[in-house]
């Protein structure tokens, strides 16, 4: 099977309004240069805002269906394509999720995948805003072939790889914000993507499908001002079934 894939990095800002615009722009780029299946990164509309504890931050949180679908969705129709998206879902008074949803070309909504692996670390505390998702490994169903969507930190984790493997999964799709503290020594940075890259690309090697690691650029400060900031990383990718890069962003750096 030959697919055509698209993967928008963004920098975001504190400008939700300004971010989607950005983004629609680059899925408008990405179909006109053939892509069938476009990526987001993981939390796309906004800023990364767990690097802080702030219950005023739920605001952010939104349904599914509900406005990112319907705007995303109206363009996945209008352009013929299928998108993953990644939102801050409220699916009830004080029950929250990081949710990935895919719409098929015809816009509407094919499946979604709850985040089941959740972090807990310095500028990382989405246990504060999510709750482990209740929806299994199931791959989803669309036009461009069965999708297993996963979110970000369950890359860290083989099992969740294999299972939706296991489950007829073809391709292996990770929305996902992860970066370096500032102050980090360039050794450690070296060493932190590297095995970012490496366990990925390993998924793809165990389970023989391609995997698409989707990430952000830029530096987001630490709101609480307890650490520096993330610089994430950008380094978004698309590996084989053998493990090999077929397409390879770096960071750009701001």
């Amino acid at each position: 099977m030959k697919l055509k894939v698209g993967l928008i990095q963004q920098k975001n800002t504190g400008n939700i309004a300004d971010n989607i615009e950005r983004l629609k722009a680059g899925i408008c780029s990405c179909a006109k240069d053939g892509a069938e299946l476009i990526v987001l990164q993981e939390l796309h509309n906004g800023l990364y805002f767990c690097q802080t504890e702030d219950t005023t931050l739920f605001d952010l949180a939104e349904s599914i269906p509900g406005p990112s679908t319907e705007i995303f969705g109206a363009l996945a129709k209008e352009l013929g394509v299928v998108i993953v998206l990644s939102l801050f879902e409220k699916r009830a008074p004080g029950l929250y999720h990081n949710t990935a949803v895919v719409l098929e070309r015809d816009g509407s909504i094919a499946g979604k995948y709850r985040k089941m692996h959740i972090p807990d670390d310095p500028a990382y505390y989405e246990k504060f805003y999510f709750t482990p998702g209740d929806l299994g490994f199931e791959p989803i169903d669309t036009s461009v072939g069965r999708l297993g969507v996963l979110v970000c930190w369950d890359q860290w984790y083989p099992e969740a790889a294999r299972l939706m493997a296991m489950r007829g999964a073809e391709i292996l799709i990770y929305p996902t914000a992860i970066g370096w503290e500032s102050s980090d020594p360039s050794d450690e940075k070296d060493r932190q993507l590297g095995a970012w890259v490496i366990s990925q690309r390993a998924h793809a090697v165990a389970n023989g499908i391609p995997v698409i690691s989707v990430n952000r650029t830029g530096h987001e400060p630490d709101p609480s001002g307890q650490t520096n900031g993330i610089q994430f990383w950008g380094n978004s990718f698309v590996a084989g079934p053998q493990g090999e890069l077929l397409g390879h962003f770096l960071e750009i750096a701001a």
